[in-house]
């Protein structure tokens, strides 16, 4: 018997990935509490999927304000209610998408159970058993909806919620039933009424009652009563739910109305009685069970690219205030095991290093030890930079000098690439040294992200960048390059990049595991290459955006931003042969004519402006053998 009592209690609590969709703060109050009972003691992780509705005719980026603010707001319920591992996304679209969006994610997340509000505005002013989508008859992962009344919709307090009723008939639901039951029970000391309604003519229901349940009655302490009453079922539950808080009952088994996974039983219930009323659906198969058109379960998704872009940018487009609790990023980031790292690259620095150094050890290692690791990579200083650095105790390291044996090129690029051979964190993040206003939020605003979901792999900065001509301050006339040159090259031939507001911005963080994998430009291409490739690798969902809200920093003159935008140009065409086979630079020019003017006459300055591509790190047997990889093969595909 106690082998048998560890084996369900085993069965309770084995792993799985729980995807609850939320609209609004006050619905996190109710299911974020909900999620983590259910969650509570398995090995596995809770996605919050927050979702915001557009009006009719609204563009969706229009809503990216609102779905930050939900965002901020349930992320910081979420972190004082769930203690299990959690991601949260979001999801922003007009209301005849939600379907089939929510299935595609409970597909993508491969979700084993998901976890809806009976009474949601996500369902367009209809309840949940009155959707007409057709997946909700076969599901395809396990189903648990919570109907409340106003009182507790309005004032959620769930540790006032222990009495339990949970009619069993048996059948497909009566397993799930009962481990949602379990989990609530266990999570807020309550007990369990087992209610079994029979008669005469259903003596199945008696032999799956017997088979199903009867080892609860011996092996789950949180049932407390057995109760088998001969009679009509539904008359049954209503008189006993109001001896109880919560009723947990399985949905039909068989579809018994037309176009709906209700059916009169559960109807009655909902309609006749007060109590919270939770029910379960276990999911099914479709690709082997299907009694519905299979053209409406899998509809085809608009993949227009201003869709998908619109989309992308309201849902991956975070605010870095969202991650002012460092505490909260500290917890995610023990929580996953990662070690975060902060490359500093630099070059003639000295009147800004020290500053930038000084703010985010002290607030970010010292204060709040989210960072791991500072380091400075400098490319050949002339003036104070690497003394500064030192003196600070941070390790400076000279790109020159790292990997000899690979010789070195001129450029940031370069000074990333090896970077990744000294960094040693799971989570790299890079910033520029040249800030002027630095702020802690440089640094946690592109590390949050990839802390929150583990689909992000690349993160991008962005903020105003004023513009000083003279005397006169231009709020907006900063990012010249990216205006003029990246984002309407990315427009044209990589439109899936075009919500990207700042392509060229210095402040980015990548997972290890992905940036090893990729080939790095060597000079001022290296920000586009990067986001191309990780575009190509991972999609547009593995990259997310955060606004920095403003940096002011020294501004290029006009010739070195042409050389900028002369590398940027080359690197975009290679990367059009290399994805697109469409040949351009073959026979180009990669010289270029510089215009000078000196003493009152123009002439020209020739100079050799040549991006060139280092190889995937992980390619490397120095850093196969550094970071203790199997050296007779790469993990680059």
């Amino acid at each position: 018997m106690k082998k048998k009592r560890q084996e369900i209690k085993n069965d309770l609590t084995s792993a799985f990935r729980l995807l609850v969709p939320i609209s609004s703060a006050e619905e996190a109050d109710l299911m974020l509490p909900l999620a983590e009972m259910i969650a509570s003691g398995r090995k596995g992780q809770i996605t919050v999927l927050i979702v915001t509705i557009v009006n009719e005719g609204q563009a969706l980026s229009e809503a990216t304000g609102i779905a930050a603010h939900k965002r901020e707001a349930i992320s910081g319920l979420s972190a004082d209610v769930i203690k299990s591992p959690i991601q949260i996304r979001s999801l922003v679209l007009p209301s005849e998408e939600f379907w089939t969006c929510l299935w595609r994610a409970v597909t993508e997340d491969e979700a084993d159970l998901l976890l809806m509000d009976w009474q949601s505005d996500i369902y367009g002013g209809i309840e949940v058993d009155q959707v007409k989508d057709p997946r909700m008859l076969l599901p395809t992962c396990d189903i648990v909806f919570i109907r409340t009344n106003d009182k507790f919709r309005n004032s959620p307090n769930w540790k006032e919620f222990n009495r339990i009723l949970l009619p069993a008939r048996g059948g497909p639901n009566a397993a799930l039933a009962l481990r949602v039951g379990y989990a609530l029970a266990d999570s807020l000391n309550g007990q369990i009424t087992l209610l079994h309604v029979t008669s005469q003519e259903r003596r199945e229901d008696e032999l799956a009652f017997a088979t199903e349940f009867s080892p609860a009655l011996y092996g789950l302490d949180p049932v407390s009563r057995s109760i088998t009453l001969k009679g009509e079922i539904t008359s049954n539950i209503i008189a006993e739910s109001s001896q109880h808080d919560v009723i947990v009952m399985g949905a039909p088994s068989r579809q018994v109305w037309d176009n709906s996974w209700s059916g009169p039983i559960l109807n009655s219930v909902k309609e006749e009685t007060n109590t919270i009323l939770i029910v379960v659906k276990e999911g099914k198969n479709v690709e082997t069970d299907l009694t519905f058109d299979a053209k409406v379960a899998t509809s085809p998704v608009d993949r227009a690219v201003n869709v998908v872009v619109d989309r992308w940018f309201a849902e991956n487009t975070y605010l870095s205030r969202e991650f002012e609790d460092l505490g909260r990023l500290i917890s995610l980031k023990e929580e996953k095991k990662l070690k975060i790292s902060l490359g500093l690259p630099a070059l003639n620095e000295a009147k800004t290093v020290g500053r930038v150094i000084k703010t985010v050890k002290t607030n970010l290692m010292e204060e709040y030890p989210l960072l791991d690791e500072i380091i400075l990579i400098d490319s050949g200083s002339i003036d104070y930079t690497r003394e500064i650095a030192e003196s600070l105790g941070v390790p400076v390291y000279i790109h020159q000098k790292i990997l000899p044996e690979y010789g070195s090129f001129h450029g940031k690029g370069e000074a990333l690439w090896k970077s990744l051979y000294i960094l040693s964190g799971d989570i790299i993040a890079w910033i520029d040294t040249d800030i002027k206003n630095i702020h802690p939020r440089f640094v946690y605003g592109i590390i949050g992200p990839l802390l929150l979901d583990d689909r992000i792999q690349y993160v991008k900065g962005f903020y105003r960048r004023p513009l000083k001509d003279g005397d006169k301050i231009m709020a907006g006339g900063g990012g010249r390059v990216t205006e003029l040159t990246a984002r309407p090259l990315l427009n044209l031939f990589y439109p899936e990049l075009s919500g990207i507001i700042q392509p060229l911005s210095g402040e980015y963080a990548g997972r290890r595991k992905a940036l090893e994998r990729l080939n790095f430009f060597t000079g001022y291409g290296v920000e586009t290459g990067l986001l191309i490739d990780i575009l190509q690798e991972y999609g547009l969902q593995g990259i997310a955006q955060v606004d920095l809200l403003k940096r002011i920093h020294h501004n290029q003159p006009l010739p070195s931003l042409s050389k900028m935008s002369f590398a940027i140009m080359q690197v975009i065409f290679q990367r059009l042969e290399k994805t697109k086979k469409m040949e351009i630079l073959k026979n180009a020019n990669l010289a270029m004519n510089l215009i000078k003017y000196e003493f009152e006459n123009y002439h020209l300055d020739s100079e050799e402006i040549q991006e060139f591509e280092r190889p995937p790190m992980i390619d490397l047997i120095e850093y196969r053998r550094r970071k203790g990889l199997e050296l007779h093969q790469s993990n680059h595909q």
